[in-house]
């Protein structure tokens, strides 16, 4: 068992992994940035140390003042949360050389997971479906390119090896436009990842985002917590979550599921962890893998009863995983809605001081936040500011829940995309289940 963590994040999900380490008995550290000295969780830990100014490079994103925070602590372990480190695979090396635990997968499998070209070839070793496409580096050969691209059809997508996020992507409709867009993407890579790899893949017209939870503890031994749907995104980015992904027959289900745990034995993979896929009839295309705990994880906590994060502290500490297959059952619905602090209408941030908070609640209702009435958001980090997730036995009455529990959820003095959210849970298509990627933007007009 872990003794004292150090909690490498902040916001919600930092309080999230202290609330983890508690149940556990395991002491905390909270480490911030001088923004961040009034964060909930950096009131709630044991011990906090500040590691620096507002600029997430300065303070989140530097290795070195984490490490050291984790020396004067006495610290034995850290969790990344998600993003910033989280899938760093240089600091989790840098962690585990300085004697101390990464929770999280080994610097290894994040590399090889973290390169899309190297992942692609993992999957598809294990048996999982991939997208067609080059299976690989494209290169300087033209000819080469340009066979691929027709073998697999148009329109296709180029995408850089190290990309993520949305960024270093390119679609192309035409046979004629491909070798300069290849160029061009590749500059691109190069300057935003620092790597110029990119490859070819079919481009799907009208998929669905839906991904896989596993876990693995690290001997070879893994199982699958279900799977989720988040196609309701703006910009790649991820508004609704839910489990299990609506509309999808059992059979097509359990085969997906079956390769991925395969995939994870192979990798040994260690700690908790996301495949991603893209859905388009009845068929599941592997995209990339999340070598973190993901953001929409307590949707699948909600349906199976698994604590995913306590699961990573145990596994982190050495222990077996506390579930064999059998033991998960999926039961009900699950919906999260997250709550940005934003215009509605133009998602311009909106930081400021929190003049009230109320949180829904009744049966089937969780707000995993860390507002509370007076507190300051700040204008330099991500924002996310809740996550309301709402539960039923079926999907209708979580979504009805969701509209009642959006309705009673109070947040004053910042705007907030709350009424979005009241909008979409009901908008017919997305009441009706199974919308695509685009489904979001053409609704509002992007």
């Amino acid at each position: 068992m872990l003794q004292k963590v150090l909690i490498a994040n902040r916001g919600e999900i930092a309080l999230r992994v202290l609330r983890a380490c508690k149940q556990l008995g395991i002491k905390t550290v909270a480490v911030h940035s001088t923004a961040d000295k009034d964060l909930m969780h950096v009131h709630l830990a044991d011990e906090s140390v500040c590691i620096g100014p507002p600029s997430p490079t300065e303070s989140y994103l530097n290795s070195p003042a984490i490490i050291a925070a984790m020396e004067v602590t006495h610290a034995d372990a850290v969790h990344p949360g998600y993003g910033f480190l989280s899938e760093n695979a240089d600091f989790a090396e840098q962690v585990e050389n300085s004697g101390f635990t990464f929770i999280g997968p080994t610097a290894n499998t994040i590399r090889v997971m973290g390169d899309k070209v190297s992942a692609i070839e993992v999957m598809i070793k294990a048996g999982v479906p991939t997208v067609p496409g080059s299976n690989g580096p494209i290169d300087e050969d033209d000819e080469r390119t340009l066979k691929i691209a027709r073998e697999i059809g148009f329109p296709v997508i180029i995408k850089a090896a190290a990309g993520g996020g949305g960024r270093g992507m390119r679609v192309v409709h035409h046979e004629a436009d491909l070798i300069k867009s290849v160029r061009v993407t590749q500059t691109e890579a190069q300057t935003f990842f620092g790597n110029g790899t990119v490859y070819l893949e079919k481009f799907l017209e009208n998929p669905r985002h839906v991904e896989i939870q596993v876990l693995g503890d690290g001997q070879g031994n893994a199982i699958h917590l279900g799977d989720r749907d988040c196609s309701l995104q703006r910009r790649h980015q991820k508004v609704i979550e839910e489990a299990p992904a609506p509309g999808i027959p059992q059979a097509v289900r359990d085969e997906v599921l079956e390769t991925c745990i395969k995939a994870c034995e192979q990798l040994k993979y260690r700690g908790a962890g996301t495949l991603e896929f893209l859905y388009q009839d009845e068929r599941f295309y592997f995209i990339e893998m999340n070598t973190r705990v993901q953001v929409e994880h307590p949707v699948t906590e909600q349906v199976t009863g698994v604590d995913i994060v306590r699961e990573q502290l145990l596994i982190a500490g050495g222990a077996p995983l506390s579930y064999s297959q059998s033991d998960i059952q999926i039961r009900g619905h699950s919906i999260e809605c997250r709550i940005n602090a934003e215009d509605p209408k133009t998602f311009v941030p909106s930081p400021g001081k929190i003049q009230m908070f109320h949180a829904p609640g009744g049966n089937g209702v969780r707000v995993d936040s860390h507002l509370y009435s007076g507190y300051t958001v700040p204008p330099h980090y991500d924002s996310l500011i809740a996550k309301l997730i709402c539960s039923g036995d079926t999907r209708e009455e979580a979504l009805r829940r969701t509209e009642i529990a959006l309705d009673e959820m109070l947040i004053a003095g910042i705007n907030s995309n709350i009424g979005l959210h009241k909008e979409l849970v009901t908008d017919a298509g997305f009441m009706k289940g199974g919308v695509n990627i685009h489904y979001l933007e053409k609704k509002l007009g992007l």
